[in-house]
């Protein structure tokens, strides 16, 4: 990538470009104009990297010479997606269904420049804590839950929602950092940070996988509850 060209984040949520800017690349932020309908039939892996995919062709056929990021996360309980709650009745009805059980979360991480695209998948485990009706109610009533997939932030110090997490934290934050540094590598970006410490310390989690998706031939994703690992490759193709 030329010196001269620009990074383009086609998110406007905070949290994206709260955990971008960690990685001391100068970048803008460009909102990407997309309907997040779920597709019929479409599972919640397919559905996070078809809409990270779009809001990067959306802003990539705005500004062609730009390297662009997008990325969209979704919960997943049961197998069905859980989206931003409609109101606070529907964030509290999201709440007690996770209340006490593990879900996932997948980010689906896309980066396009220059006729080429490349898209990931990032899957993380979450167990919930059993929190009660009045944790619920105190949470939901700061407004934070109706922004977010799942209506919850995992970071959230006051609620702390998560028991445990498996595989990669940031992108249950919204925003895979080891999967989008591999990616970016693919595109001769250099990061000048070292990925794995920056994140962890500004999560506070300790990460047992950033290794493999540095550094093994492809990405790993948790299979199931038991700490199975699955293999997923890298798509990429021309625009």
């Amino acid at each position: 990538m030329s010196q001269d060209t620009a990074i383009m984040l086609a998110s406007a949520s905070p949290r994206r470009r709260e955990l971008l800017t960690l990685l001391s690349l100068p970048f803008s932020v460009v909102a990407a104009d997309v309907d997040e309908t779920d597709g019929e039939g479409e599972s919640p892996q397919a559905m996070v990297q078809r809409l990270s995919r779009a809001k990067a062709l959306a802003v990539a056929a705005r500004h062609p010479l730009a390297l662009v990021i997008a990325a969209d996360t979704t919960v997943a309980l049961d197998g069905a997606s859980l989206g931003k709650p409609a109101d606070p009745a529907e964030a509290i009805a999201m709440l007690r269904a996770l209340r006490g059980r593990l879900h996932q979360v997948y980010s689906g991480l896309t980066v396009a420049q220059d006729g080429q695209i490349v898209t990931t998948l990032a899957e993380s485990v979450v167990w919930m804590r059993d929190y009660n009706d009045l944790e619920v109610a105190r949470y939901v009533s700061s407004g934070d839950p109706l922004d977010k997939a799942g209506a919850y932030a995992v970071q959230h110090v006051g609620f702390h929602p998560a028991e445990r997490v498996e595989a990669c934290f940031a992108s249950v934050m919204g925003f895979p950092l080891c999967h989008l540094a591999r990616t970016l590598n693919r595109f001769e970006v250099t990061v000048p940070v070292d990925v794995p410490v920056v994140c962890q310390a500004h999560t506070g989690f300790t990460c047992r996988v950033f290794e493999e998706i540095l550094h093994t031939g492809d990405l790993l994703a948790c299979d199931d509850e038991s700490g199975t690992w699955r293999i997923l490759a890298l798509l990429k193709e021309d625009l």
